[in-house]
């Protein structure tokens, strides 16, 4: 079995509108950690040249929203009101929605925007896929290209009310792109609200969520590297996030060779 990772890192040297921070202990530093933590909790006089190399353990604490990097967006993100009462959090989620046959729709060759359902039929004719109930369904846009920069918030096509309601009246509950949002990008929709007064180009994507519950993946990557559209599970647990709309997910593809 092959595994294809289709996951963007979470990387504090990107450009993010909000920013991530990210501190590192380093093994020098635990070890000083470590000697006090032992001596105030444990009664224990440990020094530092008790541990072997005068170190102890590395440690990472970054500070972030769960909307960065490749993650899972929850109903529970979506608004307060879901079809059947309030919405499942991430962590209410059934198992089964993130492990299921895959299908890769190629649109990259739409303009920044939106695409629309006849959009989505023209490119599963193009991978020879006939979507079934508990598909996931990835979007390669191409956006990720421009990951780590400004540009990747501004240049990439998101879904309108139309697709998503095509993919989620055939039984899809997992949609992925490679783009920031499964919407348009925020200059687009307020561009065209603008220009028409239209509250239905206001993140249809998003809002679809309060009529039929389904999870979005943002941010994957390296869909193009798949050497095929179809023909593959895709793996994409989020991480058990208690009472959050979202958590990060290491997304990867299973293919048979």
């Amino acid at each position: 079995m092959r595994i294809v990772d289709l996951s963007s890192p979470i990387d504090a040297e990107f450009w993010e509108p909000d920013p991530i921070k990210h501190e590192v202990l380093s093994p020098a530093a635990g070890a000083r950690h470590v000697v006090s933590e032992m001596r105030e909790h444990f009664d224990l006089e440990l020094a530092v040249e008790d541990l072997p190399d005068g170190e102890f353990l590395n440690n990472d604490f970054f500070y972030l929203s769960t909307h960065t990097g490749t993650h899972v967006d929850a109903p529970a993100h979506y608004g307060s009101r879901g079809p059947d009462g309030p919405p499942r959090t991430v962590d209410r989620l059934p198992l089964e929605w993130f492990f299921n046959r895959g299908v890769v729709l190629d649109l990259r060759d739409r303009p920044v925007g939106v695409a629309d359902a006849d959009d989505l039929r023209r490119a599963l004719d193009r991978a020879g896929h006939e979507l079934a109930p508990m598909d996931i369904v990835l979007l390669d846009t191409g956006a990720d290209r421009l990951l780590g920069g400004p540009d990747y918030f501004t240049q990439f096509v998101g879904l309108d009310g139309s697709a998503v309601e095509f993919l989620l009246a055939a039984g899809v509950r997992v949609i992925g792109t490679d783009a920031f949002s499964l919407d348009a990008p925020f200059p687009n929709i307020i561009e065209r609200f603008q220009a028409t007064g239209d509250r239905s180009v206001l993140w249809p994507a998003h809002f679809a969520g309060r009529s039929v519950e389904y999870c979005q993946i943002e941010r994957l990557g390296n869909l193009d590297s798949l050497p095929r559209s179809a023909g593959f599970m895709v793996s994409c647990f989020p991480v058990k996030i208690a009472r959050a709309g979202a958590a990060w997910s290491r997304v990867v593809a299973l293919l048979d060779d």
